[in-house]
C-alpha cells in the first residue's frame, strides 16, 4: 500500500516538504511545498522548467514533474518541520529517460530480469574547510600522515557527533567516524542497502553535511582534488549482489569468496571502466584525482590503471572480503544515481558476455605499475572519458543513445566554457574556475 504523505504530515507534524530530484550534474534541485498541497503534489507531481534544470532541454519544452517517492520520505532531523523527498522526473506523461534516478530505476529493473538486486555501500569522503573554501578549516591540523589522527578528530567532535546522530536517529546504521588521509579530510561510514535506497541516502548526505557545516559557520566539500599537494575525496562504492536472501557474489570454495557471477560483473565493470569514468568522475578537476601526482601523506588512494586485486588499496577494484568487492575509482563529484546505475548497467554486460576479468593482481600498482606495461589506463582528462563513452555501444544501449548524447552535450558544453578562461594542467595549482564550479559539487 502505498503511504499517504498528507496522513504522515500531520502524524509527524511536518508542515512543508522538499520535492527534490538530482540533474545530470549531481545538482540536487528542491521546491518546497506546503504540506496542504502533497496530496496534489503526491498524485501528480512538482512541476519544474526543465530547460533551467539542467537536462537539455529547451524553454520550449513542457514542465517535467517531479514525483515524490514517499518510500524516501526523510524528516529533517535538524528541522522537524520539513519532510525531504526525492522523485522521479516526469514529462509528457512519462518518465523523463534522462533523469538519473530514472536511469538508476531502469537499471534496476534490467538486474530484477535475471532474478538479482544489487546491494551497495559507499564511502563519502569530504574536507571541512574555511567558509571562503580556500583552506583547510583546522590551522593545528598538519601532520604529513594524518589519517586517524584523534586530537584533529576530537576537534570536529560536536559537528561529527551531531551528524552521526542524526544517521542513528535515522536508522541508516552509522558504525564509524575518521579523519581520513589529507588534513581537514573526514568520512563517515553507514550500513549497505539496496542499490536504490542507497542512492537516495548518498544523495541526502551530501545535503545534510554541507547543510551542518554551515550552521557551525564553516563549509564541506566533496570536491574530488581540492588541494595538489594532498589525497582527493574518493567516493568507494562496495557491492554484492543478491537473490532474494542469497548473496550471489558469495562463494567460500573460491580464493577470494567470489563466485563466478561475481567474476563476470567484475568483468564487466573492468571492460566498460573507461567509459563509465564519465560518470565516475563527471568533473573537470575528477581528472586531477586520477593519476594523481605525489602527495603530502606518500599516496593518492586513486586507481590510475584498470585492475583488480585482493585486499590491496592501490588498485581500482579490491576484495576486502568474501561476498563483496569495492570499486574505488569514484570520486566526490560523482552523481549517486549514476554511480549506482553505471555499476550495473557495465555488471550486467558482464554476465551477458560471460566477461572473465582475468586473474587478479597481487602488487602494489603504484610501486610496480611499469612491470605492467599492457595494463588498461584510466582517461586523463574528461574530454577522453567522454569520448569513450560516445563510443560505447553497450552503455548506448544500457542507457539510450539519447541520454548519452545529452549528457556528453552538456558536459562538452562545460569543458568549453573551461578553456575559455582555463587550461588544464596537473602539474600547475587548481584553477579558480574549477575552485568556482566544483566546490559545492
Amino acid at each position: 500500500m502505498v503511504k499517504n504523505l498528507y496522513k504522515i504530515a500531520n502524524e509527524k507534524k511536518i508542515k512543508y516538504f522538499l520535492i527534490s530530484f538530482v540533474d545530470l550534474f549531481g545538482v540536487l534541485r528542491s521546491k518546497l511545498v506546503p504540506k496542504r498541497a502533497i496530496k496534489e503534489m503526491q498524485k501528480n507531481g512538482a512541476g519544474f522548467a526543465g530547460f533551467a534544470s539542467w537536462l537539455d532541454l529547451t524553454p520550449a519544452d513542457p514542465d517535467v514533474f517531479g514525483v515524490p517517492d514517499p518510500e524516501s520520505l526523510i524528516q529533517l532531523p535538524w528541522n522537524k518541520e520539513v519532510g525531504w523527498l526525492a522523485s522521479d522526473l516526469w514529462i509528457n506523461g512519462k518518465p523523463l529517460e534522462a533523469s538519473p534516478r530514472v536511469m538508476l530505476k531502469n537499471q534496476i529493473k534490467s538486474l530484477k530480469k535475471k532474478g538479482f538486486s544489487m546491494k551497495s555501500g559507499v564511502e563519502c569522503e569530504y574536507f571541512l574547510v574555511t567558509a571562503q573554501g580556500n583552506s583547510i578549516l583546522d590551522s593545528r591540523d598538519t601532520q604529513s600522515k594524518p589519517c586517524y589522527d584523534q586530537l584533529a578528530l576530537m576537534r570536529r567532535y560536536d559537528f561529527i557527533k551531531e551528524i552521526c546522530e542524526y544517521m542513528i536517529e535515522m536508522g541508516w546504521g552509522p558504525y564509524q567516524n575518521d579523519h581520513e588521509d589529507a588534513n581537514g579530510q573526514f568520512e563517515m561510514n553507514w550500513n549497505h542497502d539496496d542499490c536504490l535506497v542507497t542512492a537516495d541516502r548518498h544523495t541526502f548526505f551530501k545535503f545534510m553535511v554541507k547543510t551542518i557545516a554551515e550552521k557551525y559557520g564553516f563549509r564541506a566539500t566533496f570536491m574530488p582534488k581540492l588541494f595538489k599537494n594532498m589525497t582527493g575525496n574518493g567516493c568507494h562504492a562496495h557491492i554484492s549482489v543478491w537473490k532474494g536472501k542469497k548473496n550471489k557474489f558469495l562463494d567460500k570454495s573460491n580464493d577470494l569468496g567470489l563466485s563466478k557471477i561475481a567474476y563476470n560483473f567484475i568483468g564487466g565493470v573492468i571492460k566498460n571502466a573507461s567509459s563509465l569514468s564519465a560518470f565516475f568522475n563527471p568533473s573537470i578537476n575528477s581528472y586531477r584525482r586520477i593519476n594523481a601526482q605525489h602527495t603530502k601523506s606518500g599516496s593518492s588512494w586513486s586507481p590510475s590503471s584498470i585492475s583488480y586485486t585482493g585486499n590491496n588499496r592501490t588498485h581500482m577494484i579490491r576484495i576486502p572480503d568474501p561476498g563483496r568487492f569495492e570499486l574505488r575509482l569514484m570520486d566526490g563529484s560523482t552523481n549517486p544515481y549514476l554511480l549506482q546505475a553505471s555499476i550495473i548497467a557495465a555488471g550486467l554486460d558482464g554476465l551477458k558476455n560471460n566477461i572473465n576479468p582475468g586473474r587478479p593482481l597481487n602488487f602494489n600498482m603504484y610501486e610496480d605499475y611499469k612491470k605492467y606495461p599492457n595494463l588498461p589506463k584510466l582517461p586523463n582528462k574528461l574530454d577522453q572519458s567522454l569520448k569513450k563513452l560516445k563510443d560505447n555501444k553497450d552503455m548506448n544501449a544500457a542507457f539510450g543513445k539519447q541520454v548519452i548524447n545529452s549528457y556528453i552535450k552538456l558536459k562538452r558544453a562545460e569543458i568549453k566554457n573551461f578553456k575559455k578562461k582555463e587550461i588544464f594542467d596537473k602539474s600547475k595549482a587548481i584553477t579558480k574556475w574549477e575552485l568556482k564550479n566544483t566546490l559545492d559539487c
